[in-house]
């Protein structure tokens, strides 16, 4: 399909503004799909450009854009670009005086800003979405969109309000813009953002300056050795992922004692820290950084020569994310992960406290039932000792779409007029998570399966994210390509574990979660290959395939 054409004036922005005399196709069929005004959510690797999708279009809409960012860095960085290119900016953020916000919004109000960024509490802020409704809005950006599905049903929920602004800021056109999305994920963006028809435009995840490779453990010690080793064999900088802000300290501390010039970054440092050492990282002065998800996003650093996951995410979405932050200049990099299987147990242990139940929403409403006048959210979790703030925020959120619950102006919660819910029908509400909180155990299966398969890395990337193979089978680059194809071999430790085995043979008759009904082709040790009625043909672990 050839690509739309761009307006001669749009053309001379892109090279007179940004310095670019060209756009990749997927950044033009985004474009011009925006300035038709159209919703789409774009999915485009990192590095390809992304940003460009909206930044260019709002020099030539009649209005603002506003952009939701997940990260206060992210649209520093973004604003600090455009400012210098000459694009009128403002950005709203708690790490703003309050002087510095009221500055902000009186420009917005007196110069009509071009663009506008914004954090997604922000627009639970009655003010803020008062002051933007007096301007025309004619695009709201969410970007990182994958936080929507990823995080606002865990520990960011204000992502969840997304769509209710949309409602009261007019309903403008909308843009998403991810790196990676399966298609439970698009369809939880659509439904978030009150947009069930967004049209998808996916440029594919499959980019072969990247090198995906393995390393199998079976205590911590060798873990650490193995890391120690991967670092002494990769050139340039790079970052080492741990899931937790114990194992973040654990390996900087190893790695500081051998004299590696390494810096770290997690929650729990002081906002001062963080930023520092991410300074120290971006101009070279560290070569390593230690870091859980906290860091990352939205980084502009273009030669980072390696990723290394210390400990396994929870989904190849994150892995994917993470590890894609290596090589966005395009050259050679490599994406490392140390496969433990007892890190599987702390993905398992974030599960488990991920969603509210209907336990925890009949406990928010037993609160809300007993209060004469509305309440804020700290007078909600102040009887709830056993509620964290972002699950009673998630939890009214489920009440609130139920019709069971409202907010006002000012953030407070009550019931809504006549609202009456008995167990079974918070039961019915927290239904949804426990579907999701299913998925999300497939989908911790299916990161065990990529740590463990002999397939093609890049092949088990492709199939997960929906998207077609490459010619052949294998990508001729990852660990698996690179060596003869065969099955890892167990080591004599790993041996005491007890490994699944797959329980189906050749000719079965079995369903998969998302693919849906096939028949088994062949079996593999845990490994089934299951061809599907239009003739394709996909392999998974046993745990995936279910009897027909």
């Amino acid at each position: 399909m050839a690509a739309p054409t761009i307006p001669a004036a749009v053309r001379r922005s892109l090279r007179d503004t940004f310095g670019i005399t060209r756009l990749h196709e997927g950044q033009q069929q985004v474009i011009s799909r925006v300035l038709d005004g159209q919703d789409t959510l774009a999915i485009m690797p990192t590095g390809a450009g992304k940003s460009l999708c909206y930044q260019l279009p709002a020099l030539h809409l009649d209005g603002t854009t506003l952009v939701v960012s997940p990260l206060i860095s992210l649209m520093k960085d973004q604003a600090d670009k455009l400012e210098k290119a000459g694009v009128s900016v403002e950005q709203l953020n708690s790490a703003l005086r309050k002087s510095e916000q009221d500055a902000s919004m009186q420009r917005i109000a007196e110069s009509g800003t071009a663009i506008v960024f914004a954090t997604p509490e922000r627009l639970a802020d009655p003010d803020f979405i008062t002051a933007m409704k007096a301007q025309k809005i004619a695009l709201l950006v969410v970007d990182e969109a994958h936080c929507i599905s990823q995080w606002g049903h865990d520990f960011r929920p204000a992502f969840l309000g997304i769509g209710q602004a949309l409602d009261a800021l007019g309903q403008p056109p909308v843009l998403a813009l991810t790196a990676t999305a399966i298609s439970e994920v698009i369809e939880d963006i659509r439904q978030q953002l009150m947009r069930p028809r967004m049209h998808v435009v996916n440029t594919g995840i499959y980019r072969p300056n990247l090198r995906f490779q393995v390393s199998q453990a079976t205590r911590e010690e060798q873990k650490l050795s193995q890391l120690m080793e991967a670092l002494s064999n990769t050139r340039g900088c790079g970052i080492v992922y741990t899931s937790t802000v114990k194992a973040c300290e654990k390996v900087h501390e190893k790695l500081a004692a051998a004299q590696m010039p390494v810096t770290r970054y997690h929650g729990r440092l002081s906002s001062a820290e963080r930023h520092g050492n991410q300074d120290r990282f971006m101009n070279g002065d560290a070569r390593v950084m230690v870091a859980t998800n906290a860091f990352g996003m939205g980084i502009d650093k273009a030669d980072v020569r390696f990723v290394i996951h210390y400990q396994m995410p929870g989904t190849l979405e994150s892995y994917y994310q993470e590890a894609g932050r290596a090589g966005r200049d395009g050259q050679p990099a490599d994406c490392v992960l140390l496969f433990f299987r007892k890190d599987k147990q702390v993905q398992q242990f974030f599960l488990a406290r991920r969603y509210p139940t209907a336990d925890d929403l009949q406990a928010v409403y037993a609160v809300l039932s007993a209060a004469p006048e509305p309440l804020h959210l700290d007078d909600i979790a102040a009887p709830l000792h056993g509620l964290s703030s972002n699950r009673i925020t998630v939890a009214l959120t489920l009440l609130r779409d139920g019709g069971i619950a409202k907010t006002n102006r000012s953030r407070a919660w009550s019931l809504s007029p006549g609202a009456k819910a008995d167990l079974d029908r918070l039961r019915q509400l927290a239904r949804s998570y426990e579907d999701k909180a299913e998925r999300d155990q497939e989908a911790l299966e299916r990161m065990v399966f990529y740590a463990q398969t002999g397939f093609c890395r890049w092949r088990v990337l492709l199939e997960y994210f929906d998207e077609p193979s490459m010619e052949g089978e294998r990508c001729g680059h990852c660990d698996n390509c690179l060596r003869p194809a065969v099955m890892p071999v167990v080591e004599p430790a790993l041996a005491e574990i007890p490994l699944p085995v797959a329980s189906f043979k050749s000719g079965d008759e079995v369903s998969v979660p998302r693919y849906g009904g096939g028949r088994v082709e062949q079996v593999a040790g845990d490994e089934v290959t299951v061809v599907f009625p239009d003739g394709t043909r996909r392999a998974f672990v046993a745990e995936y395939v279910h009897p027909s």
